[in-house]
């Protein structure tokens, strides 16, 4: 248990995948019951039904633009401030944030709220030492988000937040704390102020980072510096996803999830290692989101991390999955093309470039198919046309030839 957060990093992936199945009929069931929302978005479901990957996969993808749609529209119809999504009203919420859009989160009295607390232990924070939180404490929930995993990891917290780097510096030079949380990049702002202020900082050892990119140079920035630095990913809407451990091999997925990597556009997951959206199903009771498409594109990796952690790991965020482009004063999305696929079994993966030409935009349709079956692409061209009102030159391409980067969507168009 010293190198483990709990028990649980540590079950073997066959006992993880049936304890998490088992619960997941009554996380549905109480999501159908206390969210009218989520009722709503699941009607006609039987929870007692979905027992497994395959069960889950044909229930509808959640994705963030209609967590925002069905929100308002509640807020107009009923005055319902989040959407009926949340099964717990104000009194017996602690807070409730905002995020871009506005979408608004509830976060409850229970501890750790965000599950980030074994992200913290990853990176090495430990019970009674100072943690140095500078990610924001108004708006949105990162700022709270670090403070409950440090209260659940045993640390005491010194509220940052953003901004103001020479009083960061001063109280850090005053407090001493052992660990960072917050951006890379403010940190890096917060060290080269030391810098020019002539101020060490020899007790900041480790930092816990998020929102932002954390290149391997950055990391390495840090290290030089004598701070190890961990990177966790996760949402507003879900809190933790996946965080990274002592292996530097990939990120770990929280044990509080089911997370599918899907085709965007679409509710299907693809073979492991192929990129695509990833669509989380969390056990919130309090926020009970089912298959919420975050938006974000990652990809399974294969094996388990040697830090001796047994869930699965993802490559990290690796670009958006909306991809929606806009072609002759029209929008095209992902979900056109794959409907496309869907309407010509023969096609394996699609991916529609949108290029340059004399005559303005012009619509390239690959799709990868098994040789060159008479009249296949004059028929997918027609499809194209009827679903998007945009005339494609379709291109068989053989099986294995599109590149692995998620994208259904290219938009190879110069823009000076």
């Amino acid at each position: 248990m010293q190198n483990h957060f709990d028990a649980l990093e540590t079950r073997s992936p066959g006992q993880r995948e049936r304890e998490l199945f088992a619960a997941l009929p009554g996380v549905l069931a109480n999501a159908m019951q206390q969210s009218p929302a989520m009722a709503r978005h699941l009607q006609d479901i039987d929870p007692a039904t979905v027992r497994s990957r395959g069960d889950l996969a044909r229930l509808p993808v959640l994705r963030k633009h209609e967590l925002l749609e069905r929100q308002q529209a509640e807020r107009a119809a009923a005055g319902n401030p989040m959407g009926g999504f949340a099964t717990a009203g104000w009194g017996s919420l602690r807070r409730v944030f905002a995020s871009p859009g506005p979408i608004y989160e509830p976060e409850s009295a229970r501890a750790d709220y965000w599950r980030f607390g074994r992200a913290l232990y990853a990176a090495g924070f430990r019970p009674g030492e100072l943690v140095h939180n500078c990610f924001a404490y108004h708006f949105t929930p990162a700022g709270s988000m670090m403070e409950t995993a440090a209260h659940a990891v045993g640390c005491t917290v010194f509220p940052g937040g953003t901004g103001q780097t020479e009083q960061q510096v001063r109280a850090m030079q005053d407090l001493r704390p052992s660990g960072y949380t917050g951006t890379p990049s403010f940190l890096k702002l917060i060290l080269e102020k030391a810098e020019e202020m002539g101020v060490t900082l020899p007790f900041l050892k480790k930092a816990l980072v998020s929102g932002e990119a954390f290149p391997p140079s950055l990391c390495k920035w840090l290290g030089d510096r004598g701070i190890e630095g961990y990177q966790a990913y996760g949402s507003a809407d879900l809190g933790m996803i996946a965080y990274e451990t002592a292996a530097r091999e990939g990120l770990v997925l929280d044990e509080g999830i089911i997370l599918e990597i899907v085709r965007p556009g679409t509710g299907d997951p693809v073979p492991e290692g192929e990129v695509g959206e990833v669509v989380v199903t969390t056990f919130n009771p309090d926020y009970p989101l089912v298959r919420f498409g975050t938006g974000d594109l990652s990809a399974i990796m294969p094996g388990q991390s040697p830090c001796g952690r047994t869930n699965r790991r993802i490559r990290g965020w690796l670009g958006r999955a909306d991809q929606a482009t806009k072609v002759r004063g029209m929008f095209v999305h992902p979900t056109q093309v794959a409907d496309i696929v869907r309407r010509h079994p023969e096609i394996g993966r699609a991916r529609l470039v949108v290029e340059d030409s004399s005559s303005g935009d012009l619509m390239l349709l690959h799709v990868e198919v098994e040789g060159q079956p008479e009249g296949l692409a004059a028929r997918i061209a027609e499809t194209a046309r009827e679903l998007t009102k945009l005339r494609a030159e379709v291109r068989l391409v053989a099986p294995g030839s599109l590149a692995n980067d998620g994208k259904v969507i290219e938009d190879a168009r110069k823009y000076e």
